[in-house]
């Protein structure tokens, strides 16, 4: 498969990846790693007039610590996040997340956090080459009226199977949107649409410029964990995974103060589990009856929204989410009460 013709925009800094933004619009898209977007361009599934490189970008790629968050640059490669201690000791759930992301080449040379969060939504019938998808009836996400996931589906049910995006909703990250002359700021649990085909609320002319994780304030001391199942340990999206967050509380021992509960690869968005997080509120950090209560609860919430479009059977990928917020929240609890010493 080869890729479509385009024009190859390479701006020295983000001002001018921004007035590039502003002239073309809808004709061009983002290229930072490429490992998503380069993929779908030799499918067909894009064929955008220009790609906007972010290589020089270099003011787009840092990891620091700075008025109670961890703010991330777009640009990151993921094999820097892996490294970092940082991230490790503040905000291991996206730690665990990006060890996971595609290969190990993938995590070194292409792959950047900005662009993990940014990939399209996917779907096994959906994501084929050409030739594949010619042979049947064009799907909602296609321009067509009908949907292979979900019988009289009157939508686009493709699949959020973002790693990074599932770690850090848990995490109650922020990410900030550039555009020309103007930015703005949004909890990235806001930022996604209920729309298979446009997934994201971002214009066409605004770029991902960074991501903040709070880590001081009402988040002090707040422990994380990603859990995630796929069919191997390399290349492919999950198709179910967790990021949980347990806060203790300052005042009662071994208490919990505040817990995230998401559970991604189910629906077109990561899923915020705010009924299920709230049960943990008060509950003890080693009772594991009200872990397991609110892991089965996250699955019969998440099962809503499954359908069959990542390859694996929906009874089965059901019963791994109550596994995998179970196993993330053990793991969360284990390193709160560690610290707490």
């Amino acid at each position: 498969m080869r890729l479509p013709r385009f024009d190859y925009l390479e701006p020295a800094n983000l001002e001018e990846a921004l007035d590039l933004l502003a002239t073309h619009g809808d004709d061009a898209k983002i290229l930072a790693g490429g490992t998503d977007l380069l993929v779908r361009m030799k499918k067909g599934l894009l064929k955008p007039k220009n790609l906007i490189s972010l290589k020089a970008l270099n003011e787009l790629s840092y990891i620091k610590e700075d008025d109670g968050y961890i703010k991330i640059g777009a640009r990151t490669p993921l094999a820097d996040i892996i490294a970092s201690e940082l991230i490790q000791n503040k905000a291991r759930a996206l730690f665990q997340a990006c060890e996971e992301i595609g290969a190990i080449t993938i995590q070194h040379y292409r792959g950047t956090i900005g662009g993990n969060i940014l990939q399209d939504n996917r779907c096994q019938h959906y994501n084929q080459s050409n030739f594949h998808r010619s042979g049947r009836q064009a799907c909602h996400k296609d321009g067509g009226k009908i949907c292979y996931a979900r019988d009289e589906g009157d939508r686009c049910y493709s699949t959020c199977q973002s790693d990074g995006a599932t770690a850090l909703m848990s995490l109650g990250a922020q990410i900030t949107l550039a555009k020309k002359g103007d930015e703005r700021t949004v909890d990235l649990a806001d930022f996604y649409t209920t729309d298979g085909i446009m997934p994201f609320a971002m214009e066409s002319h605004e770029l991902l410029k960074k991501i903040a994780i709070p880590v001081h304030g009402p988040m002090q001391g707040a422990k994380s964990a990603y859990k995630r199942l796929a069919y191997r340990s390399a290349i492919d999206y999950p198709i179910v995974c967790a990021g949980v967050l347990l806060k203790p509380s300052d005042t009662q021992k071994n208490e919990i103060d505040e817990a995230r509960i998401v559970v991604g690869s189910m629906s077109r968005s990561p899923l915020f589990l705010a009924q299920e997080s709230s049960s943990l509120k008060g509950k003890k950090l080693d009772d594991t009856d009200a872990f397991k209560k609110a892991a089965d609860a996250s699955m019969n919430s998440a099962a809503t929204f499954a359908v069959h479009n990542v390859g694996s059977t929906l009874e089965y990928r059901c019963a791994m989410v109550s596994e995998m917020v179970f196993q993330a929240l053990k793991e969360s609890a284990q390193a709160a009460i560690a610290a707490k010493g």
